[in-house]
């Protein structure tokens, strides 16, 4: 398995890995294989780091999910792999992530997962339907996306790219996460490596403007500015019948006035999303 030769991880999250007679193949018998069940297997994972502590969780675990608790020097958290099966309602990998949130009792908790779902939230070029009902899930669990905008997909064939293989993790973690990317390295897949570090404390120090609430992603302070200043001009040009050199204040006047005074409110409320979307 040349990637771990090359980069040396200490845990690999895979799915869809090969198999021969329901075996794994392609993996080094010195590494520690976790999986479940005795169909096909479409979730595993890798432990390369002797160092490191794993118990499977078999309650949680199936052919398409696969649950650990990793222990490195008194510190501890869940990993899980998971593979949403495209034939399958969405909903049913939902009720598995609750019960891994449900088993953690508020623990940390790293999700990576072949969703088969493209969303423009985690960078596709899209947002489908199942896309939108993860979307409304992980927003709804305070599940924090890692995934790094990138111009290499995570997911491509002869038939396309895509980026439906998604990160995760919950508040007591993701401020431990950082060098966040999609690895340029060959994959023998046709899914790229997303590659990202743990480390206790790891992203705590750096210039993050997190308070451990928000549901999405840790975002920049200097990224925040540049949205404010995009809105502000977006905002503008709504106003284009209007003179307007004034600052947030004169456009927050002038929006409640004309949403006070707008007769098709719809379109307004439109318009505004627009904005909001184009200042991203």
């Amino acid at each position: 398995m040349k990637k771990t030769d090359d980069e040396e991880p200490d845990i690999i999250l895979i799915q869809e890995p090969y198999e021969y007679h329901n075996k794994i193949t392609g993996i080094d018998r010195k590494y520690r294989i976790y999986k479940a069940g005795t169909s096909k297997h479409k979730a595993a994972i890798i432990i390369i780091n002797n160092n490191i502590d794993t118990t499977l969780i078999t309650k949680l675990s199936d052919e398409d999910n696969v649950v650990v608790e990793i222990t490195h020097e008194k510190w501890k958290f869940f990993a899980a792999s998971m593979y949403f099966d495209l034939k399958e309602q969405i909903e049913i990998n939902f009720n598995k992530m609750d019960e891994l949130m449900q088993c953690a009792k508020g623990r940390r908790i790293l999700i990576a997962m072949d969703s088969n779902s493209r969303s423009k939230t985690w960078h596709d070029n899209k947002t489908n339907s199942r896309g939108r009902k993860l979307e409304e899930f992980l927003a709804s669990r305070h599940l924090h996306i890692i995934n790094k905008e990138s111009e290499r997909p995570n997911f491509f064939n002869n038939r396309g790219s895509s980026n439906i293989d998604l990160t995760t993790a919950n508040n007591n973690l993701i401020a431990d996460i950082n060098e966040r990317r999609v690895s340029n390295e060959e994959s023998l897949l046709d899914h790229n490596y997303l590659q990202y570090k743990i480390r206790k404390g790891g992203a705590r120090n750096q210039n993050y403007n997190y308070t451990g609430q928000g549901t999405r992603s840790i975002i920049k302070e200097e990224k925040r500015q540049v949205f404010d200043r995009n809105l502000v001009q977006e905002i503008r040009k709504l106003a284009i019948n209007i003179y307007m050199e004034g600052g947030t204040e004169e456009l927050d006047r002038y929006l409640s006035t004309k949403t006070a005074t707008e007769n098709d409110l719809e379109q307004q409320v439109d318009n505004f999303s627009k904005a909001v979307q184009t200042s991203c």
